[in-house]
């Protein structure tokens, strides 16, 4: 690795979070401007795409490629040789990556809060507060300092917090921040304490010198560094909304549409970017990882089943983030960062375009649709889906050379694929007489394979040198990964089950489970006595004030 070098992609690295603040820090009188400063803040989140590219392109074509490069601007010496307070910058492959997906999303949710917060009374107002809070998002991914990251991180979730509140006088808006708010100060004593004691341990918190101290630990972790690794995994659960955690997520809909689609297409997943950024130590912090893929196994599975009795759309799609937060944790439990950062890529694109388009969902459901009275799957449909689903999904794994001896984990993941794409076949077995959507579910579970084992070397060979490998399989055994391929088998089977169970019992698992099991609601009861809703005087306009 190189120290404290000047480069494109760390020129290019520095340039985007500097543009964010810039803007936010704008005075009162430009951002009072509603109009003048939405404008603005298009122009600013795009050039910082723009910027993003660059430092994309400097780094993939730099002679140190699948090394990093610090540029450090100031440094401060700590007590009790921890290390030091630095301000700089640390660019390699998790880095662009990361950088160039939350600018996309940056860009494309500002475009469209332009139109949406348009005659808004405090439109410059959001604006302001979105450009801070992206700039935060930003500080936190090129960070090159772990006090710096957590410092970065914490001030994420101060800023938005104020979008939350960006109509206070709403209840439930209230509510949610409030919920969002205690969670996440809890969130982050645990990363401020394991940034202490990961400084402590190693004498350094620049994440360079770090990553090449910890390359000598092969053995146990010291206790201090195995305590830091369950603080993360426990900032990492609570800002990843995993259960018990998950209630606020589902209930920030109050706040405006773009806040809702950069929440979870973007800042969410920093949970799932901790991990992957920490790998030196994650990797061999064996206890810890094997809590992580417990959560978000357990997280997954809850929220699937509640999503199922869903009827409002945002609310359906907030539950999806939550299992799709527990399915990328579960999969950087097991040590597969490049399938989780493969995930987290794809989520966050899918996620940002479902919010900004859930208003036309309604319009979907009034169209004309086709109704098929396919029946009950026999058991040979289930015998030939995942037949089928296995083969290609071998198939797929041999075509990219994937090595199950190397990574153990990717059979528990392969089995996933295949129960996935044996879903698809399922559903077109169920309509006999039907061979062209037979033959195009089978296309379709070709394509789900081939792309995701390939993508998977891709983002393999990407993350070469930025992240530590977990060594041999102490972090998947096999208790481990049976109970996560009967989970999955489980759900698909009730999925099935749940469509067609009459009568009472239908009933009653219907009410349980659109209540989240009632946990969120010891959750709502504990946080209101600490944290009373205010009331609003008057349900007008006037209530806009500045929280």
């Amino acid at each position: 690795m190189s120290a404290n070098v000047l480069t494109l992609g760390t020129a290019a690295a520095l340039a985007v979070p500097t543009l964010f603040w810039l803007a936010g820090a704008l005075p009162r009188a430009v951002t009072e401007r509603n109009a003048a400063m939405a404008k603005l803040a298009t122009m600013v989140a795009w050039s910082a795409f723009a910027l993003s590219l660059m430092a994309f392109a400097g780094y993939a074509m730099g002679p140190g490629f699948g090394n990093g490069d610090t540029l450090r601007l100031f440094a401060l010496p700590l007590p009790f040789g921890i290390g030091d307070f630095a301000i700089g910058v640390f660019v390699n492959a998790v880095t662009v990556i990361m950088l160039t997906l939350v600018s996309l999303v940056g860009a494309v949710v500002t475009t469209y809060a332009r139109n949406y917060m348009a005659g808004e009374d405090r439109e410059g107002y959001f604006h302001k507060w979105l450009m801070l809070t992206l700039a935060a998002i930003m500080t936190l991914i090129v960070s090159s300092n772990l006090l710096m990251f957590a410092l970065a991180w914490m001030i994420t979730s101060l800023n938005l917090h104020r979008l939350l509140l960006f109509y206070p006088q709403r209840p439930a808006a209230q509510l949610a921040a409030h919920k969002k708010f205690v969670f996440s100060r809890i969130g982050d004593a645990s990363l401020f304490a394991a940034v202490l004691l990961i400084g402590a341990s190693g004498q350094t918190l620049d994440f360079e010198t770090l990553f090449t101290a910890m390359q000598s630990i092969q053995g146990p972790l010291p206790l201090g560094l195995q305590i830091a690794a369950w603080l993360i995994v426990l900032a990492t659960v609570i800002k990843c909304a995993q259960f018990p955690f998950h209630g606020w997520l589902m209930q920030v809909m109050e706040a405006p549409t773009p806040v809702s689609a950069l929440l979870h297409a973007g800042i969410v997943n920093a949970g799932a970017f901790l991990v992957i950024r920490m790998s030196p130590v994650m990797s061999v912090a064996g206890p810890a990882m094997d809590a992580l893929v417990v959560i978000g196994l357990g997280t997954l599975a809850v929220a699937s089943l509640v999503m199922l009795t869903q009827t409002s759309i945002k609310v359906s799609l907030a539950w999806s983030t939550s299992a799709q937060m527990g399915f990328m944790l579960l999969e950087a439990g097991l040590g597969l960062y490049s399938l989780a950062l493969l995930h987290l890529v794809a989520h966050s694109l899918y996620k940002a375009h479902a919010f900004l388009a859930s208003g036309s969902s309604v319009d979907a459901f009034r169209a004309p649709m086709l109704h098929f009275n396919g029946g009950a799957p026999e058991p040979w449909h289930w015998l030939v889906a995942f037949q089928g689903a296995i083969l290609m999904a071998l198939i797929a794994g041999f075509v990219f050379g994937i090595n199950p001896s190397e990574q153990p984990a990717l059979i528990v993941t392969g089995a996933i694929v295949a129960i996935a794409t044996a879903q698809l076949l399922l559903q077109a077995l169920i309509l006999e007489n039907n061979a062209r959507l037979l033959l195009r579910a089978t296309a379709l579970g070709a394509f789900v394979c081939f792309g995701y084992f390939g993508l998977h070397a891709a983002f393999e060979h990407a993350l070469v040198g930025s992240v530590r490998p977990v060594q041999g399989g102490g972090v998947l055994d096999l208790g481990l990964s049976v109970a996560i391929v009967a989970v999955f088998l489980g759900l698909i089977t009730l999925q099935h089950l749940f469509t067609r169970i009459r009568g009472p019992l239908r009933q009653a698992i219907q009410v349980h489970l659109y209540n989240e099991l009632y946990v969120d609601v010891l959750v709502t009861r504990l946080i209101v006595r600490l944290w009373p809703i205010r009331r609003p005087v008057a349900p007008n306009r006037t209530a806009h004030a500045v929280v």
